[in-house]
């Protein structure tokens, strides 16, 4: 039907005739000589309508905005002086001999060119939303980006192998999807928050290294940008340790930003302990770009007067200081705004000190909280930090969690708002020996802090039942610009090593049986040594695109509520269908409804 698409029509086919198809982006009449900007995937083409063809003039005439059309016509030079740069096609036209309307459109729900849409605009008429030109470079990246993964993947010896969609439900960290069972009633499967489990028992069935590229579910807790499904690159590799598996996936995600973006990432990567990311930055996914640091000030203010910052210090919180070169042209209305911006994260204020003549102690210091601080805990503030005349340090002073979130999120903030950045476009970073476990305060218990699978440091075995808190696992993240991108650990490859997990988790043995029998029961058959990585996808176009959501890299997102506003999903369903299912509705609402078995 075609022989080019419209973006690819270039000065090498002058004078040559071709026959396009596409949509109109946009037509235009210029004093009888019509003008058709026709557009497709791989991009547009400008097309002049003479009316030296009265029958095909006829037809241009009646076209509108988002027709299809099929033309025929021959490639010109445009006159000199009307080129566009930014396009392929800019040096030529086509001089239309022949169109023919394959479809007209009604008026679309707004101009593919309106940069100020909603977003709900957006999603519930995505069909039309894909159309607009860096959607389809979005998509596009994309497909390549998936290209680059499997490539380099399939030419090192990975084998793609599909695992199950339903599954069993085994509740640890997000909520399940669950689907019911017709055939055994009162039961259901769950669709995968990972495939993390059949990927282990690949590796014990001896497939040596697997990829997938595969949807997960969560029904997680509404977040700003966060799907209930979203694509992870999914990797598992037998004997391989740590170091190796992480110098293979280093090596494919760079590769895959050379080929998809053209874009050289740093060769190594830099490696930074969780403890030090968290000290220095209170992320485990630091952007290195912004040149910004933590100042560790909780022993010094164990002794202080001012409860604000002596309560957190001596009942097992943590003191920080941002210290902000130049900062003291910080006006108060921004510094309010600031103080603002990090009651999001639960901190209760913002304390600061202006750096006005460092020399002079505390005759040179701007702050209502001065007077409460003593000259030895002042002097350790500018030591520490480096403080000089102009400089403003923001204070944080609570729980650990609450100031690593609250100055870490400032951090960034004032980082890009105000030139604190060191000049690079990309940058990498690996953390690692993260806690195997974490403490909730809530259940008085030790949960997972990746997952129960990790395996723990060899020399913190001993730890699992002596001491949970001070085990290490052999995990490691990969973050980019303030993102993780990646994560993954060596797995537990021996069942007596599994079963102490799960009792240091509170897991007994019956509930391990019950909810992990299958994986317990395959170790005991000579599991190798293995481990891997999952890359989120989703995250890694993101990124790419520089995009402000995750939802304008996929085709057909959900909402914050996790709704889709193109097919109205989820939805109601007719008693039938729930017969079938063995389902009663307890109660119905607008927005939810509760089941249980019949």
């Amino acid at each position: 039907m075609r022989t080019h698409y419209c973006g690819h029509v270039t000065a090498a086919d002058l004078d040559q005739m071709v026959t396009l198809c596409g949509w109109v982006h946009r037509r235009r009449d210029h004093g009888g000589v019509i003008f058709v900007d026709l557009r497709d995937r791989e991009g547009l083409v400008q097309v002049v309508c003479d009316p030296d063809r009265p029958e095909m003039f006829a037809t241009a005439e009646s076209v509108r905005n988002e027709f299809v059309l099929k033309i025929t016509g021959k490639v010109r030079r445009r006159p000199a002086g009307t080129e566009n740069t930014s396009l392929t096609s800019g040096e030529i036209e086509v001089l239309c001999h022949q169109i023919e309307v394959l479809n007209p459109s009604v008026t679309p729900p707004f101009q593919l060119d309106d940069e100020n849409l909603s977003e709900t605009t957006r999603l519930s008429h995505r069909v039309i939303d894909l159309r607009r030109p860096h959607m389809q470079r979005n998509l596009m990246l994309r497909y390549k980006v998936s290209m680059a993964f499997r490539r380099f993947l399939d030419a090192n010896g990975f084998v793609d192998v599909e695992t199950p969609m339903l599954t069993k439900s085994t509740p640890e960290g997000a909520r399940d999807y669950l689907v019911p069972s017709r055939v055994h009633p009162g039961q259901f499967f769950a669709l995968p928050q990972s495939p993390q489990l059949f990927k282990q028992l690949l590796m014990v069935a001896g497939f040596d290294r697997y990829y997938q590229i595969t949807k997960c579910f969560r029904d997680e807790d509404l977040r700003a940008d966060r799907q209930p499904e979203f694509t992870q690159v999914d990797i598992e590799t037998s004997f391989m340790g740590e170091d190796a598996i992480m110098q293979l996936m280093e090596s494919l995600i760079r590769t895959v930003f050379a080929e998809a973006l053209e874009v050289q990432l740093p060769d190594p990567f830099p490696r930074m302990p969780y403890a030090e990311a968290m000290a220095r930055f209170g992320s485990d996914k630091p952007d290195l770009r912004v040149t910004l640091e933590f100042t560790e000030l909780t022993d010094v203010m164990r002794d202080v007067a001012f409860k604000v910052f002596s309560g957190p210090a001596t009942s097992g919180g943590r003191v920080a200081g941002l210290l902000i070169p130049g900062g003291g042209e910080l006006s108060r209305g921004e510094i309010d705004e600031y103080t603002k911006f990090v009651g999001i994260y639960g901190a209760k204020g913002l304390a600061w000190i202006k750096f006005n003549d460092v020399a002079k102690g505390r005759d040179g210091m701007q702050s209502p909280i001065v007077k409460n601080l003593s000259d030895e805990a002042l002097a350790a503030i500018v030591e520490r930090s480096g403080a000089k005349d102009g400089d403003l340090m923001f204070f944080g002073a609570d729980s650990a969690k609450v100031v690593n979130d609250a100055l870490g999120a400032l951090r960034v903030k004032i980082g890009h708002e105000k030139g604190h950045m060191n000049g690079a476009d990309w940058m990498p970073v690996w953390v690692t020996d993260f806690p195997m476990f974490e403490y909730d305060e809530d259940d008085k218990r030790w949960t997972a802090c990746h997952h129960p699978f990790t395996s723990p440091k060899d020399e913190h075995v001993d730890l699992l039942e002596s001491d949970p808190g001070k085990c290490l696992a052999k995990a490691y993240d990969i973050a980019l610009n303030g993102w993780e991108i990646g994560g993954g650990s060596v797995r537990i490859h021996r069942a007596d090593v599994q079963e102490k997990v799960f009792r240091a988790l509170n897991i007994d043995a019956e509930e391990a049986q019950l909810k992990f029998g299958f994986l317990l029961d395959a170790l005991k058959y000579g599991a190798p040594p293995h481990g891997g990585l999952a890359f989120g996808l989703d995250r890694v176009v993101t990124l790419m695109t520089g995009a402000d959501s995750i939802r304008d890299v996929i085709a057909f997102p959900k909402t914050q509520r996790a709704q889709c506003l193109l097919t109205d999903a989820p939805g109601e369903v007719d008693d039938n269908q729930l017969r079938d299912l063995h389902i009663r509705l307890r109660k119905k609402v607008e927005t939810a409804v509760e089941v249980e078995k019949d």
